[in-house]
C-alpha cells in the first residue's frame, strides 16, 4: 500500500520522565504556548483601565495563499509549503510537550523526538484544482470522530500525568493512543487546512 502523504510518529520514551517537571507541566507550557502563539496567528483582547487592548500575532496556517493558487494557477510555492511544515512540527513539539510525551522543552526548529513529514506535491499531477472548494465539507466525519476522539485524549492526559508523576513511567498503551489522535489530526489538516494531498484521511490512529 501507498503510504499516506503525511507521515507522524513520536518516539516513545522509554525510560524515567522528569517527575517535577511533569508535575508542573502546565505552568512550563505556558511560555511556549505564548511563542507558538506569537506565529500561529493568534489574538489576545486584554480589558484595562476600561479600555480594550488587542495583539494579533502574524502568521499562522496559510490556507487561503494556496487554495487560489492552486484554483487558478495549479502552483504550490514551495516556501508556502516550508511555512505549513514547520508550523505544523513546531505546534506538534508543543502539544506532545503538554502531553507529557517528551520531558525535554519543545525546540522552535530542532525535530527532537517528533517526526512530521508531506510530501511536496506537484500541484498541476497531484492536486485537483476544484478540490480545494470541497475539502472542508468532505472532512466532516473527521470532524465528529476527532471531536470523540480529543475527549478521550483529555481523559487519557489526566490519567498519564498521574502515572507519570507517581512512577516516572509514560504507559506505551496510552502513549500510543495519544500518539495516533496526533497523527489523524495532522493528516485532516493536511487534507482539507494546507491542502497538500488529495488522499482522503484514513480511519486509523495507526501510521
Amino acid at each position: 500500500m501507498t503510504p499516506y502523504p503525511l507521515q507522524f510518529s513520536v518516539d516513545y520514551p522509554d525510560r524515567e520522565l522528569d517527575r517535577m517537571s511533569s508535575f508542573l507541566r502546565i505552568f512550563f507550557f505556558i511560555p511556549i504556548a505564548i511563542l507558538l502563539g506569537t506565529v500561529d496567528g493568534a489574538t489576545w483582547t486584554v480589558y484595562g483601565n476600561g479600555k480594550q487592548y488587542s495583539v494579533v500575532a502574524a502568521g499562522g496556517i496559510l490556507v487561503a495563499g494556496p487554495l487560489l493558487m492552486i484554483l487558478f494557477r495549479q502552483k504550490y510555492p514551495r516556501w508556502w509549503f516550508d511555512w505549513n511544515l514547520q508550523l505544523m512540527r513546531f505546534s506538534s513539539r508543543v502539544v506532545a510537550y503538554l502531553l507529557l510525551m517528551d520531558d525535554r522543552y519543545p525546540s522552535t526548529d530542532d525535530e527532537q523526538s517528533v517526526h512530521l513529514d508531506i510530501v511536496y506535491p506537484d500541484a498541476e499531477r497531484d492536486l485537483n484544482r476544484w478540490m480545494p472548494l470541497v475539502k472542508w465539507f468532505l472532512a466532516i466525519p473527521h470532524y465528529i470522530i476527532l471531536f470523540f476522539l480529543y475527549i478521550g485524549s483529555f481523559f487519557v492526559a489526566i490519567a498519564t500525568w498521574l502515572a507519570v508523576v507517581f512512577t516516572g513511567r509514560y504507559p506505551e498503551g496510552l502513549f500510543r493512543y495519544q500518539e495516533g489522535v496526533l497523527r489523524w489530526s495532522s493528516r485532516v489538516v493536511a487534507y482539507m487546512a494546507i491542502l497538500v494531498t488529495d488522499t482522503y484521511p484514513p480511519f486509523s490512529l495507526s501510521a
